[in-house]
């Protein structure tokens, strides 16, 4: 089933928006890493208040996610950056570099500071924030956690007054997120100071067990929103490999939480994953990766990581804008029998300046053994360099482009074409003249050609998007041969021993 995000399209606009005014009191705008663990002048933007930070174990997403908590007074850099006697020599002269916002230090400006280890010691500047981080350890189940153990015993018990029952604002996104009702759960504090608590559950007939019986996930959730909830306006909450003990729903319900909490509490988050649901509700620009040291912006997924850093042996890599040009190479490979099945990993990178970094990057690499190409679409402002492996497809808009010239294909009256478009569209032979008239229509009406496919197959019957596009390209690679056939060349021409 595709995803559908319940973040409306105008929720994320306003926060971008929000970002790009500066509409914050407090607010980690950028920071610079320049050197520190082996990156070297890399920066990391923060447009969106929600930011995924994904990539290979050991390509940066912890250090990033450090170096941000370091920006702030209350978050001890040792917690992230721990030196350990001649063996981390190499943190003499390592240097992060800020543009904050902080209203109470600059009402209209944003300003600049930084975090240095110089002489064995960490030289910061006092900026203060609330800050929350939230580490791996926050999936320990109940039985393995030491301040628990006292709990862990057939004698265990509490007073009415050491239990609370969790506020709206918990239990409604807990709830959510979890996909079942808390209602009724409540929080046994354990400690005298209460900082220590038990989680306490309860079925839909009323019987209640303790934390030691929860899934780490839930325990995660329930612990997570608590904090989150309790924490001032314009905080910073930082968590590590969000989707640990997580169902990828629940993943995806999380991130659509971040978001909606990002925008009713003014504040950021930033976390880091290996999840592709993670990804779905966020925009391209929320998305960063972390590579061997060096920082890309955009919507990778962890198959593409896979194959931008050499785990996947393939005979090319294709870099392309989004998932409309990945369908279109895809159409043209796969009429021809000669390609080998799998040899070729096409990947979307949403955005055209993305897919020539990643291919630059990729190129770039000698300890890749397969090479890559980028495939940019007409309208890119990206140059075409066939000594960078940048090449263009046909057209302008790669939608409007594939429409017309399959309009052009059909429109013959002595031709049959309609009518394998038809089939090819799951409609019958004789459906061909509602599905033309349908298709001329909807060229006449239709102001967004992003739209095009998605309308044409909802006025023929409630066709699905995926169906149209593919009936299209289709069509258009078995009669528009010379076109097809010159990106069939470029691809075949970067194939190995081809």
């Amino acid at each position: 089933m595709e995803y559908q995000s319940e973040i409306r399209d105008s929720v994320i606009n306003e926060l971008f928006e929000k970002v790009s005014n500066k509409n914050y009191r407090k607010y980690l705008v950028k920071l610079t890493l320049n050197p520190i663990r082996g990156f070297q002048n890399e920066t990391i933007k923060f447009d969106f208040p929600v930011t995924a930070l994904i990539g290979p174990n050991g390509g940066g997403k912890t250090t990033v996610l450090g170096a941000a908590a370091c920006a702030y007074i209350s978050e001890k850099p040792g917690r992230f950056f721990t030196k350990s006697g001649s063996l981390d020599n190499s943190m003499q002269n390592w240097k992060i570099l800020y543009e904050l916002i902080d209203r109470d230090i600059s009402p209209r400006d944003s300003v600049n500071k930084s975090c240095r280890f110089k002489s064995l010691k960490w030289y910061r500047d006092n900026m203060s924030r609330d800050v929350s981080v939230f580490g791996v350890s926050r999936t320990v189940p109940a039985t393995e956690r030491a301040e628990l153990r006292k709990c862990a015993s057939t004698v265990f018990r509490f007073r009415a007054s050491q239990e609370d029952f969790f506020d709206e604002m918990v239990i409604s996104s807990a709830s959510k997120v979890l996909g079942k009702e808390i209602r009724e759960y409540s929080q046994i504090k354990v400690g005298t100071d209460g900082k220590v608590t038990l989680l306490k559950g309860s079925t839909d007939s009323g019987i209640s067990y303790s934390e030691f019986h929860f899934g780490a996930g839930e325990s995660s959730i329930i612990r997570i929103i608590m904090k989150m909830e309790s924490l001032e306006e314009n905080s910073l909450i930082l968590i590590e490999e969000i989707e640990n003990g997580l169902h990828p729903i629940a993943t995806q319900r999380m991130v659509e939480y971040l978001i909606e909490f990002s925008k009713r509490k003014k504040s950021q988050v930033i976390f880091t994953t290996h999840s592709n649901d993670a990804l779905l509700p966020l925009p391209p620009k929320a998305i960063w990766a972390a590579i061997n040291n060096t920082l890309f912006q955009g919507k990778l997924n962890v198959k593409s990581l896979r194959t931008i850093t050499g785990q996947v042996e393939a005979s090319l890599a294709i870099f392309v804008e989004d998932e409309f040009a990945r369908m279109w190479i895809e159409t043209i490979l796969s009429d021809d029998i000669n390609i080998i099945e799998n040899s070729i990993e096409i990947h979307a990178m949403a955005g055209d300046g993305t897919a020539v970094a990643i291919n630059k990057y990729h190129n770039n690499d000698p300890s890749i053994r397969f090479k890559s190409i980028c495939i940019i679409d007409g309208d890119s402002r990206q140059e075409v360099s066939s000594e960078n492996k940048v090449y263009r497809l046909p057209g302008q808009c790669p939608e409007k482009y594939i429409y017309d010239k399959v309009l052009e294909l059909i429109s013959n009256p002595n031709d049959t074409k309609i009518g394998e478009l038809s089939l090819l569209l799951q409609k019958k032979f004789e459906d061909s003249n509602f599905v033309e008239q349908k298709i001329k229509q909807i060229g006449l009406t239709c102001r967004d050609h992003h739209l095009l496919f998605s309308q044409i197959g909802k006025s023929i019957g409630f066709i699905s998007e995926t169906v149209v596009k593919g009936a299209f390209l289709h069509l258009w690679s078995r009669h528009c041969t010379e076109e097809s056939e010159k990106i069939l060349s470029i691809i075949k021409e970067n194939i190995p021993n081809n």
